[in-house]
């Protein structure tokens, strides 16, 4: 049986200008959709690459000092290098400056051409040099183009026109019966409003002694191809349009990613183009929203709010960026992006969520099981929802992303590691541990959060590409076969007794904001003071009954608990205060190991307003007693729920 295929391409990037956050964004997702489908089975084909010719490269060139080509191939490059740092894996970069390219494009210019859709005529009108286009008065703002903020120049000159109105009516009837051409829906309805009314014929060239950088017109050597009948033939062209066997596999499925500035040339030009040359269209038309900046603003130096993907790159590591793009990004959206943003993504799904699952697990694992994972028994009622969610995720994946809905299909996968942890305090393996009798269904609990983690990784790998290989190493799952798209459908591929290996925090939290240094020394002191034990009864101070009500004393269930590097006499302790999870910093490191925290169920003070120790935040405070012979933590001695409130 054959293999489905699939095929997405990025629009080719005009190479007047460096690559910035819009390039990086399609580019990823159409990375996450390639590699995705790949996973699940399809034979998947990914291009990009970057459009040379035209008006603007030509001036940008000049203003550079170079030769149109130099300028192009510098350019060029520097998108391969970007593609690089953001573990972009392309199955094709084309150029439309070369040869496999230029020819197609004038394969397809002579066909139109000869079937008489292509005349000669002279036009006056509004120029726009940024959009490379006449304008018409209605997309005019104010005597401005509304995209680039200037006023065209009004410009007369013979070209050659494409009859593009002839197949306005075609066009207008094949997106109503294709609702999923063009998505989302809103820019549909934009198309269909723009192909209610003449749309007109399209100049496609120019007089090459005033545009000498294009590719010539096979007919008529004094004139170059209009930049978008050039370019938009790239997801053809380096297909090699119209009998290699590429072409007869992918073009039928072809998936464009754009930003939604592009939708005209892309919703319009490009399939009257496509149906007046013969060529089937393609599948979908996948329109993106704009980042804006932090503040909500466009992106400009000036206002000083742009944000530079491969700087965060370079910082926080290029899975972490991605994984910010593609989840807190509504596909087809605008959104406003910065690292503010990406921090306090970081610091939930996968510092709180995903790193503290995988680290609970492997401790857990070398603490109550030897450092191997067990064979589970029977299964219990608890077990049933989190191997229910785990079986079902595929299928619910598949159908979020080919509806291009790709951070909601990542939220169905945090939902799955958030069952997860929810499965543990459930569980509670620490307290299965004190229980010989409940050795069975102790190893059972163990090896699903081992599997939970094992699935995890498979589904993460087209969003995260380096962690998953983290997460299995620390498994001891490395075999490729426990990476498969089929050994995601079926709970238990695990085998048991694969040894794990604690590897290190997979992603440390990070601060949210740099601290003061004078306010930090402060903290730090008072966090030593806290920690050292006191030796010489204290003065009581008396107060209320109103005083002593406005504290909130809870039982919380310590979860997990680590050292904090660099701090000796700090720990920072997860617990879980009714259903909900809170961080704890404490100076008791040198009275209480971490492992002899885990399961403990303490009293603290619930209602403190949260400070932050050694850069980490405390949610909290717990209570202790000590005297001369050291520290002793305030517990229950009775099994009570967490959350309870301590009266």
């Amino acid at each position: 049986m054959s293999k489905k295929s699939f095929y997405v391409t990025t629009p080719i990037y005009y190479v007047n200008a460096e690559p910035h956050i819009g390039h990086a964004y399609t580019t990823v997702i159409a990375d996450f959709l390639a590699r995705w489908h790949r996973l699940a089975g399809y034979d998947s084909y990914f291009l990009t690459g970057t459009d040379e010719h035209g008006e603007k490269i030509a001036q940008a060139a000049q203003k550079a000092g170079e030769k149109p080509q130099e300028f192009v191939d510098r350019v060029s490059a520097r998108f391969k290098e970007a593609w690089g740092k953001l573990c972009i894996e392309y199955d094709d970069f084309i150029r439309t400056t070369e040869p496999r390219h230029k020819k197609i494009v004038q394969e397809i210019l002579q066909k139109v051409y000869d079937s008489g859709d292509i005349y000669y005529g002279e036009y006056e009108g509004y120029y726009c040099v940024g959009c490379e286009r006449f304008l018409t008065e209605k997309e005019l703002v104010e005597g401005r183009c509304s995209d680039h903020g200037m006023a065209p120049e009004r410009r007369k000159e013979g070209n050659y026109f494409f009859r593009m109105e002839k197949y306005r009516e075609w066009l207008r009837d094949y997106i109503n019966e294709h609702p999923e051409f063009i998505r989302p829906e809103g820019y549909r309805n934009e198309v269909l409003s723009m192909l209610s009314e003449p749309i007109g014929d399209l100049s496609i060239s120019r007089p090459r002694e005033r545009v000498p950088w294009g590719i010539p017109l096979p007919w008529d050597k004094n004139h170059v191809t209009y930049v978008w009948f050039d370019a938009l033939i790239n997801y053809v062209s380096a297909l090699g349009y119209p009998d290699s066997e590429k072409f007869e596999r992918y073009w039928n499925c072809a998936w464009h990613l754009i930003g939604k500035d592009i939708i005209k040339p892309h919703a319009i030009f490009w399939p009257t183009m496509l149906k007046a040359a013969g060529i089937p269209i393609y599948k979908h038309l996948n329109v993106g929203g704009f980042l804006m900046g932090p503040d909500g603003r466009k992106m400009s130096k000036t206002l000083g709010n742009v944000v530079d993907p491969f700087d965060l790159s370079e910082k926080y590591g290029p899975d972490v960026v991605r994984y910010y793009l593609l989840s807190d990004v509504p596909y087809g959206q605008d959104a406003s992006v910065g690292e503010q943003y990406l921090v306090a993504r970081y610091n939930t799904d996968l510092a709180n969520d995903l790193g503290n699952l995988l680290s609970r697990t492997i401790t857990m694992i070398e603490k109550f099981s030897g450092g191997e994972i067990p064979a589970p028994g029977e299964k219990a009622g608890t077990d049933d929802e989190l191997i229910s969610m785990a079986e079902s995720l595929p299928e619910k994946l598949e159908a979020l992303i080919r509806r291009m809905e790709l951070n909601a299909a990542i939220k169905e996968i945090w939902r799955f590691i958030g069952r997860a942890n929810k499965y543990i305090d459930e569980s509670m393996p620490w307290s299965l541990a004190k229980d010989p009798d409940k050795k069975e269904r102790l190893n059972t609990v163990l090896y699903n959060l081992a599997e939970a983690l094992r699935i995890t990784a498979v589904h993460i790998s087209p969003i995260m590409p380096n962690v998953p290989a983290k997460i299995l190493e620390q498994l001891g799952a490395e075999d490729s076969s426990l990476s498969t798209w089929e050994s995601v459908k079926k709970w238990g591929q695990l085998p048991a007794g694969l040894k794990v290996s604690r590897k290190g925090i997979l992603f440390p939290r990070l601060e949210e904001a740099k601290k003061d240094e004078a306010a930090g020394v402060k903290q730090e002191a008072k966090a030593a003071q806290e920690a050292k034990p006191k030796v010489q009864e204290e003065p009581v101070n008396i107060i209320t009954i109103e005083d002593f009500t406005k504290v909130q004393l809870r039982v919380a269930q310590v979860l997990e608990a680590e050292r904090i590097k660099g701090a000796d006499k700090l720990l920072k302790l997860q617990v879980k205060i009714g259903d909900e999870r809170r961080q704890i910093v404490a100076g008791i490191a040198k009275h209480y190991a971490p492992e002899e925290l885990v399961g403990k169920k303490i009293v603290v003070v619930a209602n403190l307003k949260p400070a932050k120790l050694r850069g980490e935040e405390s949610q909290g405070m717990l209570l202790a007693a000590s005297n001369e012979e050291g520290l002793s933590l305030i517990t229950v001695d009775r099994d009570i729920d967490s959350g309870a409130r301590v009266k």
